[in-house]
């Protein structure tokens, strides 16, 4: 934020000495400030790559004022206004982001990025037919971008439109066979739907692909356990609790699209004694599943 007052500080003073000379000054040669533009972009450059790395490591509070300072520098950039508008909307100021997209938009409108940001924006303020659109949009620029395409199946999921979003997420694995949030999604589907062996698999799956991925381990846990594979289930759950205790918060979960059935299991599962055990040791524990009795 400092750098930020500085710049509009100097900029003022600029204004300043191009205004009128009082009277008795006027046998002076008043002096002008010549602007590098190239040069001051360069700057907002560097400052949105320091604003970007920051952002890597979610330090948002340092990186935001470095984007809307490199906004400034670089106003003709439309990846510096995307930046910006990214940031804005970690931080919940909807208004501002969209406004930056949209200027990231008028000078870049081939740029599908811009496009799936602002499906975000309107995603997050719950409107989901708007954000459909804007995934579409992007999709067209980028039709085999996975994340657009797992975005739009989230769309589709809480429009309550469950074959179209399947649809998004099968098309989003068949582009990149690594990429475990659609499967999960699947499967979050399928348990909802009473297809218990079906949401296991994709679970199953998406856990072979990442080993650290919590969530779709807990809701293999969870499956496991509910249908009477209890041992396994909970030696599942300790593990993914190890990973990452914010799934043991039901507010969390249904943030992250579970349904009303799996948050139901859920909420026993993480009731049981052993899983309570586990909530109160550190994260990433060294010690291995399943050497505590069966609950």
């Amino acid at each position: 934020m400092p750098k930020h007052v500085r710049l509009i500080s100097f900029l003022m003073v600029c204004s300043l000495w191009s205004m009128p000379k009082a009277a008795n000054a006027q046998a002076l040669i008043p002096h002008t400030l010549q602007l590098d533009g190239a040069k001051l972009e360069k700057q907002g450059l560097t400052l949105a790559q320091e604003a970007a790395q920051l952002a890597q490591f979610q330090q948002v509070d340092l990186a935001l004022p470095r984007a809307r300072l490199a906004s400034q520098l670089a106003p003709k950039n439309d990846k510096v206004w995307l930046l910006l508008g990214g940031l804005q909307l970690q931080t919940k100021e909807f208004d501002g982001a969209i406004a930056s997209l949209k200027k990231a938009q008028s000078i870049n409108p081939k740029n599908g990025d811009i496009l799936f940001a602002l499906g975000s924006a309107n995603f997050q303020q719950k409107n989901y037919q708007a954000a459909v659109v804007n995934y579409q949009d992007g999709l067209r620029l980028k039709p085999n971008d996975p994340e657009g395409l797992f975005n739009l199946g989230n769309a589709y999921y809480l429009l309550g439109r469950l074959p179209d979003a399947i649809a998004q997420y099968n098309t989003a694995v068949s582009q990149d066979k690594k990429f475990w949030p659609a499967l999960n999604n699947i499967g979050l589907i399928n348990y909802e739907q009473g297809d218990i062996p079906g949401a296991i698999k994709r679970w199953q799956s998406a856990v072979t692909l990442d080993k650290q991925a919590a969530e779709p381990l807990l809701a293999l846990a969870v499956a496991l356990y509910t249908k009477g594979d209890r041992q396994q289930g909970l030696s599942l759950g300790e593990a993914a609790l190890r990973i990452d205790q914010r799934y043991a918060n039901l507010d969390f979960l249904k943030e992250n699209l579970w349904g009303d059935r799996l948050l139901s299991d859920t909420k026993k599962f993480l009731e049981l004694p052993r899983i309570q055990a586990a909530l109160q040791q550190p994260e990433n524990s060294s010690s291995a599943p399943g050497q505590q009795p069966t609950q």
